[in-house]
């Protein structure tokens, strides 16, 4: 079950420009961006508590806003998007050799 992926969409509101940086180096990490504080991601659950836990160590909880949206499985999943300009299309899944 460690495979199984999940989509996410990943938005932020960071009032600190260096902490804005910070997130946005840590997030083309774990996803593909999309628009200036939105990612989309394809994580499974190791991965999924790894974002969120490096996250909840860069942000001021007082002053910032992370929201983690799950749209479902990522291999069955068909996001159902309004996309003006841009083309918008779901992450697939990557081989990663090492």
């Amino acid at each position: 079950m460690a495979g199984y992926e999940h989509l996410y969409i990943v938005t932020y509101d960071i009032r600190d420009t260096k902490r804005w940086r910070r997130v946005f180096r840590l997030m083309k990490g774990y996803g593909d961006w999309l628009q200036l504080s939105v990612f989309q991601c394809r994580l499974n659950r190791k991965r999924h508590a790894e974002l969120i836990a490096l996250l909840d160590g860069i942000i001021h909880h007082s002053e910032d806003h992370i929201l983690i949206m799950d749209i479902g499985p990522a291999e069955s999943v068909k996001p159902q998007v309004v996309s003006l300009g841009k083309n918008f299309e779901t992450v697939e899944k990557q081989v990663v050799i090492v």
